[in-house]
């Protein structure tokens, strides 16, 4: 029978707790010390429910143009396909919409040419 990947966890952990070593029990499931290391201390903070899989996505792009600027750059370029993104970039400044992207941040990041 196959365990699920929360089960496979639990049972790492409850092993851990009951006396077996991070070390040796690494080893019987295959990880990492510091990934069983890890399960264990989000148990303990968050019972079963902190060995569940968790989004990697950061919280923030800090540095992810506004809407605005993206729905430009995307008319732009469905506009004029053969605008490289020096052109594009000058555009965008002309029209007075800030910030203004990068030169780099116009080729193709945020739209897909059909």
């Amino acid at each position: 029978m196959e365990l699920s990947v929360v089960e496979q966890r639990y049972r790492a952990v409850l092993a851990v707790l009951a006396g077996a070593t991070v070390t040796e029990v690494a080893r019987e499931v295959g990880v990492a010390r510091q990934t069983l290391s890890g399960w264990v201390s989000r148990y303990r903070e968050s019972g079963l429910g902190g060995l569940v899989d968790r989004s990697r996505r950061p919280l923030s792009s800090p540095s992810q143009m506004p809407a605005q600027v993206e729905v430009l750059v995307c008319e732009l370029r469905r506009q004029h396909p053969r605008w490289g993104p020096v052109r594009l970039a000058h555009e965008v400044a002309r029209r007075g919409v800030v910030p203004v992207p990068s030169r780099m941040g116009c080729i193709g990041r945020w739209c897909v040419m059909a």
